[in-house]
């Protein structure tokens, strides 16, 4: 005849059973994306094309006195001016000292007056180069001039889908 087993035990005994499952869910870990493929990188060189440089032009404008002698009509030489000739004049009497205008002391009675003087600096900031590799043109700007070749990083990666194909 059985016996039957007494409740604790039964207990027991279904508490043991489902232990592996329990422990199997804790041992597995969550599914990782799979690394990402190592990139390959080698250095080679490319044939210049063509080096052209890129200025950066600053503009200053400063204010200097220039006194002349009151015998010096300025308006007078305007008026002899027409249209185009009349600006470029213009122009040309701000940027550049005056022949008409004799340099004379203020003490002497001579007419001084505030005139601006711009300037204009360029100066090189890189330069636009073209290139061949392997067939293909490329540009970059470059901080100097690479001369007959131009030193080019070479990387290759394979694509990976998500898809596996």
């Amino acid at each position: 005849m059985l016996r039957p087993f007494p409740f604790p035990t039964i207990l027991l005994l279904a508490a043991l059973a489902a232990a592996p499952a329990v422990m199997a869910q804790e041992r597995m870990l969550p599914a990782q994306p799979p690394a990402a493929p190592q990139e390959n990188v080698r250095i080679d060189y490319a044939k210049v094309l063509s080096a052209e440089p890129v200025h950066q032009t600053l503009r200053a404008t400063s204010m200097v006195e220039r006194c002349g002698s009151a015998s010096a009509t300025p308006v007078q030489q305007e008026e002899d001016r027409r249209g185009l000739s009349r600006v470029v004049g213009a122009v040309r009497d701000v940027l550049t000292p005056s022949e008409n205008i004799e340099e004379v002391a203020p003490s002497a009675g001579g007419d001084c007056r505030m005139v601006p003087i711009e300037r204009e600096f360029r100066r090189p900031i890189g330069y636009d180069v073209d290139y061949v590799y392997k067939g293909v043109k490329y540009r970059s700007r470059l901080p100097y001039d690479p001369g007959n070749r131009v030193r080019v990083r070479v990387s290759v990666t394979p694509v990976v889908s998500s898809s596996g194909q």
